[in-house]
């Protein structure tokens, strides 16, 4: 008896050990990397988060052309965050919150370094609040001026490809697209201009000045974003139903005279070729005085001194579809944005009474020396827009692609490589095997031959 309740005694006790709850486990919360590890620009995009949506409020003075500015991104957290980074090298900051609370943060060069009072949990929502003020100023390395660029009576943004970081904070990595609000404030005498659709347009206030807002919902790079701040010729209008505006600075009136009527024609002309426009507007801005290269600004496309002529335009748009739309997740595969908007080009003239794209190929395929000295499909951060290696030699393998496969599998190619890969991002590797799949052939070394060797390729 004696035995049978010891043993029953330490029974209980072994049960009762083992329904005591076990001790949680520590997380480890651990910075954030301080760059999306593109080879071009290291530092360029951050780790640790994805960003669902960039909300811009931005006061502009004309007066010194400050802005006044906070800069909120709502993220998700894809690691045990004790601190992250956002590209910024904008005006001076005045305060920084992470969910509402005032976060500690340092600058070092490019970067903007956040710790927040308390880690943030892997698949967390979180929100980062920037506060700024200061006259933003662009930035320029290898491949020219860019970011926030200067007017007599305003300013615009062409950031392309290193840019945004001038007057937002962002993850401006081309691989990390968000949603993207803008409520922008100038004296009343100015015309803001931005992304996406136009939402309102308040009154002015007792200082003069009046707040419009803009609404990018599809997502968009970094630096695809733009704003356009100035006296501006404005004209609203429809392409297959949807929102078409177009604005221009009055002293560019004789190079834009036709931006609006054109665009429509444009855009519906390659909504035949590359399937569905994907965004919900679409328009152009020309501002500036040429110095700064147009952009494919998103939805709205900018050209800095004017559009030089139609086929720019047709150029800008195509890259709606190969750019924006389907965007490039490393710099070194641009030629998938420059290549193709050229092709555009060549297309263009082809249906319209000029030479067939083979005409103009076979005229570049005759070049020496110098023309083939790069490698279209990694050109170099410093060569990364050249007009020979990437703009001309990518439309080339286009159209050598083209006469290899037969326009029955070529011209489905480019609707399904457009729509398969809406709103995302790609690389040449998933070009090479759609291209692939939908030939029945190999096409590795023949990609490999256009795109990966210095050289003239045979045909």
């Amino acid at each position: 008896m004696v035995r049978k309740l010891a043993a029953l005694a330490a029974s209980l006790t072994v049960m009762a050990s083992s329904a005591a709850p076990a001790a949680a486990e520590p997380v480890t919360f651990l910075p954030g990397a301080a760059g999306a590890g593109d080879p071009y620009y290291p530092l360029q995009g951050n780790g640790g988060y994805d960003v669902g949506h960039y909300d811009l409020r931005l006061r502009f003075d004309p007066d010194g052309h400050k802005v006044d500015a906070t800069t909120t991104i709502t993220a998700i957290a894809a690691q045990n965050l004790s601190r992250f980074n956002l590209d910024f090298s904008g005006p001076s900051i005045s305060d920084v919150l992470v969910n509402g609370a005032r976060a500690a943060y340092r600058r070092d060069g490019q970067e903007l370094v956040v710790t927040p009072p308390n880690g943030l949990r892997s698949g967390s929502t979180f929100t980062v609040a920037v506060s700024y003020a200061g006259a933003p100023k662009a930035v320029s390395d290898a491949t020219g001026e860019q970011g926030w660029i200067r007017t007599k009576d305003g300013a615009y943004v062409a950031s392309q490809p290193d840019g945004a970081r001038s007057w937002f904070p962002a993850d401006d990595s081309p691989a990390d697209k968000a949603t993207f609000s803008f409520r922008v404030s100038a004296p009343g005498d100015l015309t803001v201009l931005a992304n996406g659709e136009r939402t309102g347009t308040g009154g002015a206030d007792a200082d003069g000045y009046r707040t419009t807002r803009w609404e990018m919902r599809q997502p968009m790079a970094p630096y695809l974003a733009t704003v356009a701040i100035g006296r501006f010729v404005v004209s609203e209008g429809t392409v297959d139903g949807m929102p078409n505006v177009t604005a221009y600075d009055p002293s560019l009136a004789d190079e834009s005279k036709d931006l609006h009527d054109f665009t429509a024609k444009a855009v519906a002309w390659e909504t035949g070729l590359f399937g569905p426009y994907p965004f919900s507007s679409t328009g152009g801005i020309a501002d500036g005085d040429g110095s700064v290269t147009a952009l494919e600004t998103q939805g709205r496309p900018v050209y800095s001194g004017g559009p030089t002529d139609d086929l720019e335009i047709v150029h800008e748009l195509a890259h709606q579809w190969f750019g924006d739309s389907v965007g490039v997740r490393s710099w070194r595969d641009i030629w998938l944005n420059e290549g193709f908007a050229t092709y555009a080009e060549w297309l263009y003239q082809e249906q319209h009474g000029g030479p067939t794209a083979k005409k103009i190929f076979d005229r570049h395929y005759r070049k020496t020396g110098h023309f083939w000295n790069l490698k279209t499909g990694d050109p170099g951060q410093a060569h990364m827009f050249d007009e020979h290696a990437v703009y001309l030699r990518g439309a080339m393998t286009v159209q050598a692609l083209r006469t290899k496969i037969g326009d029955k599998v070529f011209f489905p190619l480019l609707k399904t490589w457009a729509q398969g890969n809406r709103h995302g991002t790609a690389t040449t590797a998933d070009f090479v095997a759609l291209a692939e799949r939908l030939s029945g052939q190999n096409l590795r070394p023949f990609f490999d031959a256009w795109l990966y060797q210095a050289k003239k390729p045979r045909l």
